[in-house]
């Protein structure tokens, strides 16, 4: 069994060797886990990616590899124990006409956590198809598989409708790809409009034209003359939006990047989830762990930094207007708090959006963000980003 999934994570391009996979039976033989009983899914896995993966880089192919190998076995930490899944499993996904879910009235931010919190205290089996309890395929609005125009999405694999208002299951994101072979200069282009060069430190190129100008003076003898070497000047602080509605958009955004790691020597980039709030990251991977305080961000980098958004603004507005509106966690102040400090502590501030920009008059989430960044979102576009770049580089 275990050598078939040896070579699935080789197929799966992970650099994962023979000796590393004779120190996982070792592992096993030597009991390291299910000491306690029998081990679980979640023991192995914690197990193989221990021995197996010794680069993070590598956790999201490990990941997609170990879930094709097991077929459907819930393959990670259950993230959402307080909810049984046995409450959650699927039979049906629910699809109505726009009539039906026009006459689904929806909650109030209060109403709905409100009474989340008294379904808890009530339920007591598994519901499925029904207009009340935390359940699938009907039009309560704790559940998966089913619609609410607003509630809170439980136990479902990815969004369906877009109309969740927060969501139990904690998920893992993964990382941009700042290596990306782009197939397009285009973004690199657009980009380069924001570069500026200036002169300093020790004398190290040859000033050609200065050379000849000199020697021609000098009846001939070379005179030759050096200039400080060029540097890039630029300073740009990349704020991107991952997971969620935004894994639509991950090659896009990678380009994007790729070509600003490439462009600018100044670089500076965190992560966040739909709307930053108290803290951004560096690692999906450990977002809860190592955490960066957004103070921190403000008081460490100067106001000469270009600050750059990178998301959808697909999301609840309770998520920007709304303490603890987060889908993730309580937040003790709103979104939209957050984002105008970054904006008035980098003055030169733009939002990049990858959403086609012909929708964005449908969601609502986006004309706040719009507001609240005083119209300054382009689409991610060649004439979108060279828009951006011209604000940015006035």
């Amino acid at each position: 069994m275990l050598i078939k999934f040896f070579y699935t994570l080789r197929a799966a391009k992970l650099p994962v060797s023979v000796r590393e996979f004779l120190s996982l039976l070792e592992g096993l033989k030597a009991g390291v886990i299910g000491a306690e009983g029998p081990p679980s899914v979640d023991d192995f896995y914690f197990l193989a990616r221990t021995t197996l993966v010794k680069d993070e880089a590598h956790y999201d192919k490990f990941d997609r590899a170990f879930s094709a190998y097991f077929k459907g076995v819930d393959l990670l930490t259950d993230f959402s124990k307080d909810v049984p899944l046995e409450w959650l499993r699927k039979h049906l996904e629910l699809e109505l006409s726009p009539e039906q879910k026009a006459a689904i009235e929806k909650m109030g931010w209060n109403e709905l956590m409100e009474t989340l919190k008294k379904r808890f205290e009530e339920q007591k089996e598994r519901h499925e198809g029904g207009s009340k309890w935390i359940g699938t395929g009907g039009t309560s609005p704790f559940g998966a598989y089913g619609y609410n125009p607003q509630g809170i999405r439980i136990g479902q694999d990815k969004s369906r409708n877009r109309s969740a208002v927060k969501v139990w299951d904690q998920r893992a994101y993964k990382d941009y790809d700042d290596n990306l072979e782009l197939g397009t200069r285009n973004i690199k282009v657009a980009l380069r409009r924001l570069r500026r060069f200036a002169r300093e430190g020790s004398e190290l190129e040859l000033d050609l034209d200065d050379t000849i100008h000199k020697t021609a003076a000098n009846a001939g003898m070379l005179d030759i003359r050096m200039i400080p070497e060029r540097h890039n000047k630029v300073k740009v602080l990349l704020l991107m939006d991952v997971g969620g509605t935004m894994d639509e958009h991950i090659h896009r955004v990678e380009e994007l990047f790729s070509a600003a790691k490439a462009e600018f020597k100044h670089l500076e980039f965190f992560y966040f989830h739909n709307c930053v709030y108290d803290f951004v990251w560096k690692n999906n991977r450990r977002r809860f762990a190592e955490k960066t305080s957004t103070w921190d961000i403000i008081r460490k980098y100067n106001r000469d930094y270009k600050l750059i958004f990178v998301g959808d603004a697909t999301m609840s507005p309770y998520e920007i207007l709304q303490p603890g509106g987060s889908v993730e966690y309580n937040n003790e102040e709103a979104g939209a708090e957050w984002l105008q400090r970054l904006a008035n502590a980098f003055p030169k501030y733009a939002w990049i959006n990858p959403e086609p920009q012909g929708v964005w008059q449908y969601r609502q989430s986006v004309a706040l963000i719009q507001q609240l960044m005083h119209q300054r979102m382009f689409p991610l576009s060649l004439a979108g980003l060279e828009g951006a770049m011209r604000l940015l580089s006035k």
